[in-house]
């Protein structure tokens, strides 16, 4: 099953590299079939071989010689690798199913974030459907909680945009709300925190080596959804290990 769960998570992780360069161009995941970024070369199966394609051909287009961006591999292993990680943690089956597909969507909005400073309206309406069929499913369970998260998530975030000018995007509010919806209202306030230490941390960082200065934007997605794929794995444990340090 650990054989099926990597080579399964390194499969979606190469669609997720589609989506990554497409969605943010407003171009179809689907067509054109997959091309040199460059060139325009159509790629045959042999250049589609997530990972060992890459670490074959070195790092270059087999046609045109450019270099081919080393995001491609880091994704695929990134998600085969959370996949592995809520495997060991769940085993197989609900909280699973649920954990791994929200994983690969926060995968998608870190790097378009990273890289262009945008999270497509797309992808939340996506977060939001899956939400809603998951809470559906165990009704009882989850909705009211994810009800309530969703009004803790994206009020914070609102609150804290309107109190810094929006120096807290819309796209951070609306991911914040779906993150509460999915996760429920506690695993919601726990990625608030971890994102923000986390952004402080990594701020800081820049700051001392001068790669950004006060002025400069950093986007915030990045840290949202390294926090939120720590909570999804380890949330009950941090939580359960607060609640008795406090007790």
């Amino acid at each position: 099953m650990i054989c099926v769960i990597i080579v399964f998570g390194i499969l979606i992780g190469s669609f997720l590299n589609v989506c990554i360069f497409r969605i943010p161009q407003n171009e179809s995941i689907v067509y054109p079939p997959s091309h040199c970024t460059v060139c325009g070369t159509k790629l045959n199966i042999l250049d589609l071989i997530p990972v060992f394609s890459y670490l074959f051909l070195k790092g270059r287009c087999r046609y045109c010689g450019e270099k081919i961006s080393p995001q491609y591999p880091i994704v695929e292993l990134l998600n085969a690798v959370l996949y592995l990680l809520l495997y060991y943690e769940y085993s197989f089956g609900f909280l699973f199913i649920k954990y791994a597909i929200f994983s690969s969507l926060l995968i998608v909005i870190f790097f378009i974030d990273l890289k262009f400073q945008i999270i497509p309206d797309r992808l939340v309406v996506l977060g939001l459907a899956v939400s809603i069929i998951f809470n559906l499913y165990k009704l009882k369970i989850y909705f009211f909680d994810g009800l309530l998260g969703l009004i803790i998530g994206g009020g914070l975030f609102l609150i804290i945009a309107v109190a810094t000018n929006g120096a807290m995007g819309g796209g951070d509010i609306k991911l914040m709300g779906i993150l509460g919806f999915a996760l429920g209202w506690k695993n919601i306030l726990l990625i608030t925190f971890i994102s923000f230490v986390i952004g402080a941390v990594f701020s800081i960082f820049l700051l001392i080596l001068k790669v950004k200065s006060r002025k400069d934007f950093i986007p915030f997605g990045p840290f949202i959804a390294t926090a939120s794929f720590i909570t999804m794995l380890y949330g009950s444990q941090i939580i359960h290990w607060y609640i008795s340090f406090i007790g």
